[in-house]
């Protein structure tokens, strides 16, 4: 992955998000406390937040350039979202919450159906009504929708809030193995250190819009 962001500047109602910055890591976190930007960094990428400037590139496909009045549409991004709040709608069964915008049958080998529901152990979850699902298995959804997008970056927003410590454990141990599976990178954000050492292999620490440090997440955190 190469994702680079210059020249971003995002106000917000407390400060100006500000960021330039050049990833390369599969798995990336970004750490801080809330109210910090997370969250419209990831927004800003997606495409769901126009920066006042930017240059945002992903494998030298430009998202943002805002010197040209350039902003390729959110559908065309390929950006598999996980947000904090939740997204799945309530009317659908888990099958049909997956199935949303997809027929189910991706030609390509690797995001099959059967793959990411097999991956995700959400096998048997696939016909309950989406209101009698528990936080983590709502989560294991939302995660494998997006998976089912056929996404070439996956954006995760705190999607471990609110777990018990042995659940939090099983999402975990799957998060960090969905490069390897899917080979899909990822930003992850989190005010938790622990998730932050377990998942990535590198952290940026955002305080009031700005990056203040980045380096292992170890070395940061520990």
């Amino acid at each position: 992955m190469k994702l680079e962001i210059h020249q971003l500047s995002l106000p917000l109602e407390d400060f100006t998000l500000e960021v330039n910055v050049d990833l390369y890591n599969a798995r990336t976190g970004i750490f801080g406390p809330s109210g910090s930007g997370k969250t419209s960094l990831l927004e800003a990428i997606a495409g769901l937040r126009k920066p006042q400037t930017a240059q945002i590139t992903l494998n030298e496909q430009f998202f943002e350039n805002t010197a040209r009045n350039y902003s390729l549409p959110i559908r065309l991004r390929k950006i598999g979202y996980v947000p904090q709040d939740d997204s799945l709608f309530p009317h659908l069964s888990v099958r049909r919450n997956l199935l949303y915008g997809s027929n189910g049958k991706s030609k390509h080998e690797t995001f099959t159906f059967d793959h990411v529901t097999s991956f995700l152990e959400i096998d048997s979850l696939l016909d309950r009504n989406v209101r009698s699902l528990s936080r983590g298995e709502n989560q294991r959804i939302v995660i494998a929708r997006a998976l089912l997008s056929l996404p070439q970056l996956l954006l995760l927003d705190e999607p471990l809030t609110a777990l018990d410590v042995k659940l939090k454990a099983t999402i975990l141990d799957q998060l960090r193995g969905l490069h390897s599976e899917f080979g899909i990178p990822m930003l992850y954000v989190t005010h938790d250190p622990a998730e932050a050492i377990e998942i990535c292999e590198e952290v940026l620490m955002l305080e009031s819009g700005r990056i203040s440090a980045r380096g292992n997440p170890r070395e940061l955190l520990g």
